[in-house]
């Protein structure tokens, strides 16, 4: 940036030797001129494309068509490489997943068997339970049946037997007088 300054400046400037100003002037071509160089190829280059023989137009376009088909080509090979590293890596995740799959189907396969028996056992109980508990049911309503009619009888013979009790008393009584 000081040299872009100094070289700015401008030329009526006295705080800066002659020398200087043509040196810094010098030193601001020598690095422009890289620059302005490429830019000089690449306009003729341009030209030259412009002017050049079909036939070369033709091998340049092959040539760029070669190179994409080789990048192309590098890009689908590391591609692929991925790809099979993946499907190494996968197929044995795979097959070790498949082969616990089997052992659980044999598994679960017993565990459904036992579930079903155990199913049918309590169905089979259940059945059990219910006969019994109809036959439990009928005799209690025997039972109970048994007991009321005993229990009228009981009060029958209860308030037959008080009646008697109660003449004894007044006989007992009048004799005793």
């Amino acid at each position: 940036q000081g040299l872009v300054e100094l070289a700015l400046r401008p030329s009526s400037d006295k705080s800066q030797p002659p020398s200087q100003r043509s040196m810094v002037s010098l030193l601001l071509l020598v690095l422009s001129a890289p620059a302005a160089i490429s830019a000089l190829e690449q306009q003729q280059h341009e030209a030259a494309q412009a002017v050049a023989n079909p036939i070369r137009k033709v091998v340049t376009m092959l040539q760029d068509m070669q190179k994409k088909v080789t990048e192309e080509g590098a890009a689908e090979a590391e591609l692929y490489e991925k790809f099979m590293c993946y499907c190494k890596t996968s197929g044995g995740t795979l097959s070790s997943s498949i082969v616990e799959a089997k052992n659980s189907i044999a598994s679960l396969t017993a565990s459904l068997t036992a579930s079903g028996e155990k199913k049918a056992q309590t169905v089979a109980d259940e059945k059990e339970h219910q006969q019994s508990r109809s036959e439990a049911k009928d005799a209690m309503a025997k039972a109970t049946a048994l007991r009321e009619k005993e229990a009228s009888d009981f009060a029958k013979e209860e308030s037959d037997s008080n009646a008697n009790i109660a003449a004894l008393k007044k006989a007992i009584a009048a004799v005793e007088k």
